[in-house]
């Protein structure tokens, strides 16, 4: 093999299309069909933001996420390897850059040229850590981790499941899914996507909160891109192909490199090597942060927090439009954890699990909760509880989840109310019993009461009309699914019940 194929920069592509096909495979295979103990969310347990920021909202790290260790511990000594080497949404930007930027040599000089714009993310970071600390968990809007792994389940995979289903059997989903808010999140993933038509590699140098938070660990790394001042021309090839827009060719801003490798195999010069510093090495550019800004942001986000927490979430008053999925935590906790990732929402079967919109206040956006119109909670499966990677779902057994036995209560996700209006054997004396029918607890939660009812024709006939018992309801919402009246179903779940809430009862209040 020649010198050509064994540089930094090639090694580095390699290893960018394994993490990325390893991510794909991963997501392929959190599925109620492939789910088979994979690891499927490694990547999101690898990144050192959530891992920081569920530690500081609540002062303790579920234990998948000892794993973000792998990337922080060597960042303090390599640098930021991660953005091109592992990050699925990086290696995502670089490969489209890559495509649909085709630029003379002058041009991308002045595109890879340090801008004083690439400061934002460490305000965003900031912004995300003042606000984990006050106990608000708003950090999976921003992790590229999150943020790509909720845009392919949610936006990309539905798409793509949608057009291969006309020409082949797709083996993304057994029926096609449909997502609350599917439209706007995929739309801003191509946005994203998109823009390095215009703005080279825009989420990376200029919005990624990780990326930021790399780019501190790996200020005072060991190992770092050095520049030989003496080999050294000046002829600026090295920025051409430069992924973080780091200044190589003069004192390169290191907190800023991605390592790509792409400047050492450019420079003509050999003057660029990636090791220790040497006695003809220049000197890095320190951190460049406004301190003003940053003190202003985290001014204004501590302003924000109070404004988050005095409008209505459904932890300071249940919504009967918010149910979580069995396992969920205390709604608060639950906040404090959840990072809007989707992957429970990959991995059910019946579609049931949405991401949430306002429903349950701005905290609560994109978070999973029971949309029963779309779906069910089947009654065996514990599946979503196994893939939340933040603990924001404990996991379950079957026998917990439906409480096969005696001295085990089934978990309790809400409870089921009918609307004597709309039920058809209450409002228009029709019989009806597919409730009870589909009904699958043991002994079933609806039952049934005989009923002598005088028609208008003076003649009288038995109706079965039915009734919850509140105590076996362990609101599925199969029920609510299953209802022939379409529109607004006669029978609906709300959250009041659930056994994770001590207050969400129904009780009268003295």
């Amino acid at each position: 093999m020649t010198k050509k194929y064994l540089t930094l920069a090639n090694i580095r592509r390699a290893y960018a299309v394994f993490f990325f096909a390893l991510f794909m495979l991963l997501l392929f295979l959190t599925d109620f069909r492939h789910l088979k103990g994979y690891e499927t969310s490694l990547f999101l347990e690898l990144s050192p933001l959530v891992s920081l920021s569920t530690l500081l909202t609540g002062w303790s790290m579920y234990k998948g996420l000892v794993l973000s260790l792998l990337i922080i511990i060597p960042a303090f000594f390599f640098g930021r390897f991660f953005c091109s080497w592992v990050c699925p949404l990086g290696i995502l930007n670089q490969w489209s850059a890559r495509l649909f930027v085709k630029n003379r040599a002058a041009d991308d000089y002045r595109i890879n040229a340090y801008r004083d714009i690439f400061r934002l993310k460490y305000y965003i970071l900031t912004t995300l850590v003042v606000l984990s600390l006050l106990g608000a968990l708003q950090v999976g809007l921003f992790d590229p981790i999150a943020l790509v792994t909720r845009s392919f389940v949610i936006g990309i995979f539905p798409a793509f499941n949608y057009l291969t289903s006309n020409y082949f059997t797709s083996h993304l989903y057994l029926k096609q899914p449909m997502f609350i808010g599917g439209v706007l999140i995929g739309i801003l993933f191509l946005v994203l996507f998109f823009a390095n038509r215009y703005f080279t590699r825009l989420w990376c140098r200029v919005l990624c909160p990780l990326g930021a938070l790399l780019g501190l660990m790996s200020t005072a790394a060991l190992f770092k891109i050095r520049r030989n001042v003496n080999k050294c021309t000046d002829c600026q090839r090295c920025m051409r192909n430069c992924h973080g827009g780091c200044n190589p060719h003069a004192y390169l801003r290191f907190h800023e490199c991605h390592l790509c490798m792409n400047c050492i195999e450019d420079c003509p010069e050999g003057a660029l090597h990636y090791g220790v510093t040497d006695a003809c090495s220049s000197v890095h550019t320190p951190l460049d942060i406004n301190r003003r800004r940053l003190i202003e942001t985290a001014v204004a986000s501590t302003i924000l927090y109070p404004v988050m927490r005095s409008s209505v979430t459904a932890a300071t008053l249940p919504s009967s439009d918010v149910v979580r999925p069995p396992g969920a935590i205390a709604e608060a906790d639950f906040l404090r954890r959840c990072i809007k990732c989707g992957q429970c929402m990959r991995v059910c079967p019946t579609n049931v699990l949405q991401p949430a919109l306002l429903e349950g206040g701005f905290e609560s956006l994109w978070t999973p909760m029971l949309v029963n119109r779309i779906g069910y909670c089947e009654h065996n499966c514990i599946l979503h509880c196994h893939v939340c990677p933040t603990g924001a779902l404990v996991p379950l057994t079957v026998e917990k989840k439906i409480g096969r036995r005696p001295d085990v209560p089934p978990t309790k996700i809400g409870t089921a109310f009918y609307d004597r209006g709309r039920c058809l054997p209450w409002a228009m004396n029709t019989e009806c019993i597919v409730c009870e029918e589909v009904c699958p607890t043991s002994p079933k939660a609806i039952w049934f009461q005989d009923v002598e009812v005088q028609l208008r024709d003076g003649s009288t006939r038995v109706f079965k009309r039915p009734f919850v018992d509140t105590k076996l309801c362990v609101g599925c919402g199969i029920c609510e699914n299953k209802c022939p009246v379409h529109d607004k179903p006669a029978i609906r779940v709300t959250s009041i019940g659930e056994t994770r809430s001590t207050v969400n009862r129904m009780t009268l209040r003295g």
